[in-house]
């Protein structure tokens, strides 16, 4: 895959314009954690594999001087308004009863707010409503019908999200799927018969502000009502602007089980580069996997995947086995390949 190269002369200038623009008092010098203290970052995104154009158009707005989370979220907004990616927004997989359901959070590191929203029906792109409720309520996550409710008094109208293609995987998953409901996890031998998708973008400027978000469909075929990661702060995506941000795409359930954004961050806190702690948290979820979603080896039957960027503007991401992610840095938009917990 091509890459999309930024001019380095108007990267490096337009960055340093930002930062001479946010200057720190020495009190805030002093609080920063030391190995985040050295210099200022250099403006990076970094997404999930699909966000490969939303990552340029971060990175072309940050260096423009948008705020860091009004810029993944018009990156990720690329791939919620495409039909053709159907783990996200309009045209995503419904669920079992063939409704397409949204899920998305984010966070903004400089306020120190967050906003989600979860089961979200009829709204194209879930990540402005997210971004809505954090910014003109109190609350953090708002779900289903007053979701909806909400964001209508914003003047979002209801649109129908099932495209022909995603109603047609559905049927075909009807078809298929016999004539008994099996909620349970895979047999032994078996693995994961649902698809996942999603995208997390995490952003920081060259002030070293850092900013999340992540958005989805989720699961596929899922029981009506279920929320995965995606909405959940701490654990879909987790942001301090202190240190860094992280997030996650693959199995919801067992990031839940680890709040795997935050413990992403804390690793990070502890001195981890962004790669070494989505590793370490990868070890964290192996370890609280139950035995059903385990293969004979002792190795998950299902794909996850962690995301994290500091405050420096290093970046780096993992996953259980081999798969891509994207990045934009002064070199451009380019696919990179994750680190890997197994061969």
């Amino acid at each position: 895959m091509s890459d999309t190269p930024l001019s380095r002369r108007t990267f490096l200038g337009t960055a340093g314009a930002v930062v001479a623009g946010t200057a720190l008092t020495p009190k805030q010098v002093v609080a920063a954690p030391a190995i985040l203290r050295s210099r200022f970052a250099a403006p990076v995104a970094i997404a999930s594999s699909n966000g490969l154009r939303g990552v340029a158009r971060a990175v072309e707005l940050v260096l423009k001087g948008t705020d860091t989370l009004d810029a993944g979220i018009e990156g990720v907004k690329i791939q919620e308004l495409d039909p053709s990616d159907q783990s996200v927004g309009y045209g995503g997989l419904p669920n079992e009863e063939g409704v397409v359901q949204l899920d998305a959070s984010c966070m903004h590191g400089p306020t120190k707010r967050a906003g989600a929203v979860g089961a979200l029906e009829g709204i194209k792109t879930p990540s402005e409503i997210a971004r809505l409720v954090m910014k003109y309520t109190p609350h953090i996550l708002l779900v289903g019908k007053d979701a909806q409710r909400f964001a209508q008094s914003f003047g979002y109208q209801i649109e129908d999200l099932l495209t022909p293609q995603s109603r047609e995987a559905w049927l075909r998953w009807r078809a298929s799927r016999g004539t008994s409901d099996n909620w349970l996890d895979p047999k032994p031998g078996e693995k994961m018969a649902h698809t996942t998708g999603t995208i997390n973008m995490n952003v920081v400027n060259a002030a070293g502000d850092i900013s999340s978000v992540t958005t989805t469909s989720g699961l596929s075929w899922k029981v009506p009502g279920r929320c995965g990661d995606s909405p959940i702060v701490g654990a879909g995506q987790y942001t301090d602007n202190a240190i860094g941000a992280a997030g996650s795409t693959g199995l919801g359930e067992m990031n839940i089980m680890t709040c795997g954004g935050f413990l992403t961050v804390e690793f990070m806190r502890q001195g981890m580069s962004p790669t070494d702690a989505a590793l370490a948290t990868l070890k964290r979820v192996v370890a609280m996997t139950p035995p059903s979603l385990l293969d004979e080896r002792g190795r998950p039957k299902y794909q996850i995947q962690f995301y994290a960027v500091n405050k420096k503007g290093q970046y780096g991401a993992a996953a259980m086995t081999a798969s891509p992610f994207a990045v934009c840095d002064e070199k451009g938009a380019r696919i990179e390949q994750c680190a890997t917990l197994y061969s």
